[in-house]
């Protein structure tokens, strides 16, 4: 593990393929940036399924704001870059998919990820579609939203599982040692240090010494820092946190 947290600081920018952005400082929030630029991201095709790890992010009905495809694809291509350097995992680098909700190839892959639920507002299909994915196995990653934003996530959470608990979680979980061994959960929000992270999770069964089904990165943006790691804008160390994080979340997924 120190072997590879050490390699991490190099890895950042040697695996970094972001894309050219425009000339707003490092410290801008999300909202200064364009958003109707990423409503018209293009789209990759999806890798067929081949039994290796592929990284699965969940795409959702746009309802005023856009937000699911932030960061895509840079934030995925770096993701699964420092994985394959730093674990056995075998994981498609060139290659990712996206998937609606009630898509049942969803269900090839074990772990998902899901960007800005602030916005998000599931059909019913959808709803349906992540009850089952959780169910059958599924672990979702909740990542790009703060403040005001949690209001919508819970109602679109409840919507999928009525009776869940929304536990908080603290360094002791074992997702924070499944693979790099977190010390600290404290992290600020990327370009404004004042918004301290926060992570909370649900249980299966509602029950804490059981599978944790979804990992929620409240207050927080682990793909912003991922996304943008080759190119300066975030401190290396708070970068490293994002990626060991993240590697921590699949491994765990992958695990349980």
């Amino acid at each position: 593990m120190r072997l590879a947290a050490a390699f991490l600081a190099a890895a950042v920018a040697g695996f970094a393929h972001a894309v050219p952005h425009e000339s707003a400082g490092a410290a801008a929030p999300r909202a200064a940036r364009a958003p109707a630029q990423w409503r018209r991201q293009r789209i990759e095709p999806n890798v067929p399924y081949d039994g290796r790890f592929t990284f699965a992010r969940i795409r959702y009905t746009v309802h005023g704001r856009s937000g699911w495809e932030f960061d895509y694809p840079a934030m995925e291509r770096n993701l699964m870059a420092v994985t394959r350097e730093l674990t056995t995992v075998r994981a498609h680098v060139e290659g990712s998919n996206v998937h609606a909700l009630d898509d049942p190839a969803l269900l090839h892959y074990p772990v998902a990820y899901l960007s800005e639920p602030g916005y998000w507002i599931p059909s019913d299909e959808e709803a349906a579609g992540l009850r089952a994915y959780l169910a059958k196995g599924g672990f979702l990653i909740v990542d790009d939203f703060m403040g005001r934003e949690w209001a919508n996530f819970e109602a679109s959470m409840r919507k999928v599982l009525p009776s869940a608990r929304i536990d908080r979680l603290d360094v002791s979980h074992p997702v924070f040692n499944s693979f790099f061994r977190v010390t600290s959960l404290d992290m600020p929000y990327p370009g404004r240090p004042r918004i301290r992270a926060e992570f909370l999770g649900i249980h299966e069964g509602n029950d804490p010494s059981r599978r944790l089904m979804v990992v929620i990165n409240y207050n927080n943006d682990i793909g912003d820092y991922m996304e943008w790691s080759g190119e300066g804008w975030w401190p290396v160390n708070v970068t490293n946190d994002a990626y060991k994080l993240a590697v921590n979340y699949l491994v765990y997924g992958l695990t349980h």
